[in-house]
Formats: C-alpha cells, structure tokens, sequence
C-alpha cells in the first residue's frame, strides 16, 4: 500500500469522531497502530476543573486504535490545523503528530493526530476501571458534564461496530455511581 503525500486526513478517536468542528470531503473507517485510545487525560477545561478535573481520551503508547479520518480539502487544511490546534492544544496535553493509518478499504494515509504527552501534569496514566468511573461521574467542565462526554463517545463506537470493553465497563460504573449522586 502506498501513502498519498498530498492528500490531508485527520485522525479521530474521540469526541472528534462525533463533534469534529470542521469541514471534511471525506469521512472513513480508519485503524492506527502503535497508539490505543485511552482515558488518560485528566481535563481542566472541557470535563473538569483544575479543583474537580474530568477524563477524556487521548492516544498513548501502545497498541492500536480504530477510529475515523477525514479527509480534507486543501483549501480548508490551513483553517483545520488552526480549529485542532485551538481545540486540541489548550493546555498543550496532546502533542501534534502525523501518523499512518489504515482506511477501511486498506489504503495507508498520512493523518494528523494528536498524542498524549506523558510528561505532562495532566497525564492520568493507566487507571482503574473503579477509579476513572469515580471521576467520570461527577465531573463538570464548560463543554459540560463528563459522563455525557464517555455516553457520547460509547453510542458513537458502538454506531461504529467498535468495541472498547475498558471504556464500555467504565462507562457502566459511571453510570451506576452517577445514579447514587444527589440531585
């Protein structure tokens, strides 16, 4: 398989595959090794706070990961790079890379994705399935509560025919402990 050098492609794993804010030609299946999905990002702005911080995905080491990529005009790459950079680079958490990956029909294409910093304060790490939900359930940010964010991201995976059984059981813990919550 070849990789097209002048076509533009992002890379979506997350709430990019539901919400991605930009323009696109083009939307495919798409697979990218090396990298898993994990809810490893403790968010200060869109699910939490600093006192309060939510959990949202970011790509770390390891593994693989499916998800979906747009393909971009050319005369929209500028204004794209620019609204991901915006959107992605808030606390500079993710870092900017391109990467390889595989659409659905097995054609290799250049993507830009954005990876987890590990250095960074806001790196969560791997966590427990009891201690993300805890936090998932009970964190608000100014894109709203956190649990809707993981809600969002589950129906769209599974809309998708992808399962990620980590997510899927932190998911329902959150949901069982959102319940006892107060109102």
């Amino acid at each position: 398989m070849t990789v097209d050098m002048n076509e533009f492609w992002v890379f979506g794993y997350g709430s990019l595959m539901w919400n991605p804010g930009f323009e696109f030609e083009e939307r495919q299946p798409a697979h990218l090794f090396g990298f898993r999905r994990s809810l490893c990002v403790r968010s200060w702005v869109h699910r939490g706070t600093e006192e309060r911080p939510g959990l949202v995905l970011g790509l770390d080491y390891g593994g693989s990961c499916r998800g979906v990529a747009f393909r971009i005009a050319p005369e929209n790459r500028d204004a794209v790079v620019d609204y991901l950079r915006e959107r992605e680079l808030v606390t500079h958490v993710y870092k900017e890379r391109t990467l390889s990956a595989m659409l659905g029909g097995g054609r290799r294409v250049t993507t830009l994705a954005y990876i987890i910093d590990r250095a960074h304060q806001q790196y969560a790490g791997s966590l427990s399935i009891d201690e993300a939900a805890s936090t998932v359930s009970a964190a608000v940010g100014k894109s709203g509560r956190n649990i809707d964010y993981v809600r969002n991201t589950l129906a769209h995976l599974r809309e998708m025919g992808i399962r990620d059984h980590w997510l899927e059981h932190v998911g329902r813990a959150a949901d069982d402990l959102h319940a006892r919550l107060p109102a």
